[in-house]
């Protein structure tokens, strides 16, 4: 919970990570090449004071992510949203059992979502099945440039995809996240397009489609999906960071999301730990859309609670206490 200027905000960081990018967990490499992208992200977008040295960002473990979120971060509840990148990391990069261990031990602060490939086809459709079982699952986090043998990425609307969709449906999973983002290294630019998007939308409307990193760098073609689809949401992860080092930036890309979604389809992330959300969270409460960028209304307190938290929480049904709602003073 974070408080200001007498209103108080309820955190659900719906995007975060367990990860072990050790040199004995990376199988090739691709697994450097992956973590050292991420560190250069993280480097280049955060402020001085919430830079890690490179060794403990290759492995922090469950104790310093409970502190950093939960102790330091103001953050009510979290959500895992992990990447396996198979080809590239022996034990996989997030860590299932460890992630799964402290949501289970944390079930008030911690959901776990997990991953498929469905490039698996059949045996991947049978392990989502015991998965959703094992997991209690509400949620997916789909990697869709991920690499599996000579491939190199996946569509969402590939034949094998909507399988696992029509499966997830029946089983009661209901949100699917998936990176359209920035390019990571090694992976390729084209297999995170976010125009496959659009076709699953439309054929599965009981799905919410939670588009993580909102499409950047293509803000403009997700907006036009999006304003389209009322089932596809915006994720803000790497997106926030912006918020410090090119502030118009961000204002930009928040205007955008606000006049084509607006407040209900957007959620806050950390995308932990490529940044940790006290200073995330202290700056976009902060935040206020320059007053020369008029063609952008200026962001609402009620704006800001939903995208911190409200959202997620209604989408995940996480129990908001009532002196974190909108109250109709604060609506209006």
């Amino acid at each position: 919970m974070y408080s200001k200027d007498g209103e108080s905000y309820f955190i659900v960081d719906a995007h975060i990570a367990l990860w072990d990018a050790r040199p004995d967990n990376q199988l090739n490499v691709h697994g450097k090449q992956f973590i050292d992208c991420f560190y250069d992200y993280h480097r280049n977008l955060s402020p001085a004071s919430e830079l890690w040295p490179y060794e403990e960002y290759l492995y922090y473990g469950g104790e310093r992510l409970m502190k950093d979120l939960f102790t330091d971060g103001y953050v009510d509840h979290a959500i895992f949203q992990p990447a396996r990148l198979g080809a590239f990391y022996r034990n996989g990069f997030g860590q299932t059992e460890e992630a799964f261990a402290l949501a289970r031990q944390h079930p008030d602060k911690l959901t776990y979502n997990h991953c498929w490939d469905p490039r698996f086809e059949q045996a991947g459709l049978d392990q989502l099945r015991r998965d959703a079982g094992r997991f209690g699952l509400k949620g997916v986090k789909l990697y869709t440039a991920e690499w599996h043998g000579d491939s190199r990425g996946y569509k969402l609307d590939d034949p094998w995809s909507r399988r696992y969709l029509e499966t997830a449906q029946e089983l009661g999973i209901k949100n699917i996240h998936i990176h359209k983002g920035p390019t990571i290294r090694p992976l390729d630019r084209d297999a995170f397009d976010v125009a496959d998007v659009d076709q699953v939308a439309t054929d599965f409307p009981e799905l919410n489609f939670v588009v993580e990193h909102c499409g950047l760098p293509r803000l403009e073609d997700f907006c036009w999906i999006a304003t389209q689809e009322p089932n596809v949401h915006a994720g803000l992860a790497v997106a926030m960071p912006f918020i410090h080092t090119r502030p118009r930036y961000f204002a930009q890309i928040i205007g955008e999301l606000l006049y084509w979604l607006d407040e209900d389809r957007i959620q806050f992330s950390s995308d932990y730990a490529l940044w940790t959300p006290r200073w995330l969270v202290e700056r976009f409460v902060d935040f206020q859309i320059p007053e020369d960028m008029d063609e952008y209304p200026p962001l609402t307190v009620a704006q800001k609670k939903k995208i911190l938290g409200l959202n997620a929480a209604a989408m995940y049904d996480i129990p908001v206490p009532a002196a974190y709602q909108l109250t109709p003073a604060v609506v209006a």
